[in-house]
């Protein structure tokens, strides 16, 4: 997301999430939630905003601000014991040709073993073979002249069990209202769009009401929207919502993460052309977990999530991987974070 960090001098993260098989309709628990880990020294500074799992310990990243458009290979070997990852990079994959796509999302098809990447900056979902070339498909959610600039397609999941594509816009389409700021305490209102991946054609969509913003005054920089998707192995649906703020002289800035638990099957979905207000149907929320992380004089841990992943089954227990985009540390300041929760 290439707005929150060109004014900013200390900030930033990165998260991933996906989806392993819980008991059905068992409530997901977090068993545990470790401190987040500086993994400078494990992989190249960057702008990490999406993370998922394809096998055993290899993983795809994109960075929202690579040379090219396109992914990293990671292998993230979690150590039980200390509870911390160790990451090998296995290099980039991509096409040369392409840049600037702003690559926010990525997940892994298995039946058609491709990745799938959310460009912010034309708003499409596109299909990359496991070598980084495009294999022509492609989705379109919504229309590209009524998304907020630089507030467009950054979540997306797949769900095997359902052959179904997930994905949502950051924050408020126009003609649904208005955006969230750092002072107008405005909540939100998203479309949850998912595709039929038989067909590549749009399923259903959910309306999906935001919390309230935390921040009630004026900013430098504010940023609040839903920044990933994670999906389970019986269609429900983690929702990551990240809020940024960056008061005037950059101290008492904050990033505020929430992961929530929601179940499509149990809501009502929405006709695409209605526009949303507060009388429509949006799907019932369950806090999972929070975080807040800060930037002050005796803090500096911020870390702006954008990526989020559940690795297979491991002692008994799911590890939800949060990572975070650093705007390639940016002034030498900010770091590449990574955070582990067990989920039960």
């Amino acid at each position: 997301m290439d707005k929150l960090f060109h004014v900013i001098k200390p900030l930033a993260s990165f998260v991933c999430f996906i989806a392993p098989s819980f008991p059905i309709h068992a409530q997901v628990q977090v068993c545990n939630a470790y401190p987040q880990q500086s993994i400078n020294r494990l992989v190249p500074a960057g702008n990490y905003s999406g993370i998922t799992h394809i096998k055993d310990d290899t993983y795809a990243v994109v960075s929202d601000k690579s040379e090219s458009d396109g992914f990293f290979i990671f292998d993230i070997v979690y150590d039980s014991l200390q509870h911390k990852v160790n990451i090998t990079n296995k290099g980039f994959y991509g096409d040369s040709s392409l840049s600037k796509g702003d690559c926010e999302g990525i997940t892994y098809c298995k039946t058609t073993n491709t990745l799938w990447i959310s460009k912010e900056a034309t708003n499409t979902i596109v299909e990359y073979d496991l070598k980084g070339n495009l294999t022509g498909r492609c989705l379109s959610p919504f229309a590209h002249s009524n998304i907020r600039s630089n507030y467009g397609l950054e979540a997306l999941a797949y769900c095997p069990a359902t052959n179904l594509m997930w994905t949502t816009t950051e924050s408020t389409l126009p003609t649904d209202g208005q955006a969230a700021t750092s002072a107008n305490k405005v909540s939100n209102y998203l479309r949850l769009q998912a595709f039929d991946m038989a067909s590549l054609k749009p399923y259903k969509q959910y309306a999906y009401r935001m919390d309230a913003p935390v921040a009630h005054k004026k900013s430098r920089f504010y940023a609040m929207g839903v920044s990933e998707i994670a999906t389970m192995a019986d269609g429900r649906l983690l929702i990551l919502e990240r809020e940024f703020f960056v008061p005037e002289k950059y101290f008492g800035a904050f990033v505020n993460c929430k992961i929530y638990e929601v179940n499509p099957d149990k809501g009502k979905s929405i006709n695409s052309q209605t526009p949303i207000g507060a009388d429509s149907p949006f799907l019932k929320k369950r806090l999972v977990y929070q975080v807040k992380t800060k930037l002050n004089l005796l803090k500096q841990d911020l870390a702006n999530y954008e990526g989020m992943c559940i690795t297979p089954l491991h002692n008994n227990k799911y590890l939800l991987y949060l990572i975070a985009d650093s705007q390639n540390r940016y002034k030498g300041i900010l770091k590449d974070w990574m955070k582990v929760i067990e989920l039960k």
